[in-house]
């Protein structure tokens, strides 16, 4: 299901889709995608890990499943495609970066080219159908996407960990000192105003990441774009 992984993700995590749990997920998959509009379209499944290699990893920005509205996932946590409407929650997340780094809003809500500067916008479950948001929790992407965070916490690079809400602070316990790990409130309307707003985490990923001898990310779009 989905394109295999074309990168050194394969090394790190291929046996991953020989086990047993994988075999299930897989079957499953292959029933709601042709039964029922899934999201996003099954050669977008691993775009998080096809776009971000595991060497290049520096910055992780986790999510908890995909969009759930047509035309929007694609494969990378917060990201929707151009000409599709920007999402609440990654409005917040703008926001935010103006604030924390003066970037000014982005014309479209499409994150790639954060992921091709090493950010990987990992979603903890990476497919869902339509209108049902969590419809494709506890089928076996968690198994998948948690051997994802400690494979990065073996890296001898550190890594930064944005963990943003609940769900995502959980995985925290994976990680080890060495990295930073940086949580806060979900940027939904709901929690953005509970610890989001305010929390710099672009800023904080980038001094983190100075002070290791490790390139900044280009988080304003339009500079990263030019």
């Amino acid at each position: 299901m989905g394109l295999p992984l074309e990168n050194d993700w394969c090394d790190v995590v291929g046996d991953e889709f020989e086990e047993p749990y994988y075999q299930q997920l897989r079957t499953f998959l292959k029933e709601e995608y042709e039964t029922k509009k899934i999201y996003p379209s099954m050669y977008d499944l691993f775009n998080a890990l096809h776009i971000t290699s595991f060497a290049n990893t520096k910055v992780v920005i986790l999510g908890q499943d995909p969009y759930h509205g047509p035309g929007q996932a694609h494969g990378l946590s917060f990201s929707v495609q151009p000409g599709v409407s920007i999402p609440p929650s990654l409005r917040n997340i703008f926001k935010e970066l103006e604030s924390d780094l003066g970037c000014p809003a982005p014309e479209n809500g499409n994150l790639t080219s954060w992921a091709e500067q090493g950010v990987l916008l990992l979603n903890t479950v990476l497919s869902v159908q339509e209108g049902t948001p969590a419809s494709h929790q506890n089928k076996g992407w968690e198994r998948f996407t948690d051997q994802v965070i400690r494979s990065l916490n073996q890296k001898e690079d550190p890594v930064v960990f944005l963990l943003w809400g609940k769900h995502a602070a959980a995985k925290a316990q994976m990680v080890d000192e060495k990295h930073c790990i940086i949580t806060t409130s979900h940027p939904s309307p709901f929690a953005a105003h509970r610890g989001f707003f305010g929390s710099r985490p672009f800023s904080q990923a980038n001094e983190f990441l100075r002070s290791n001898g490790i390139k900044e990310v280009r988080w304003c779009l339009q500079k990263a774009d030019q």
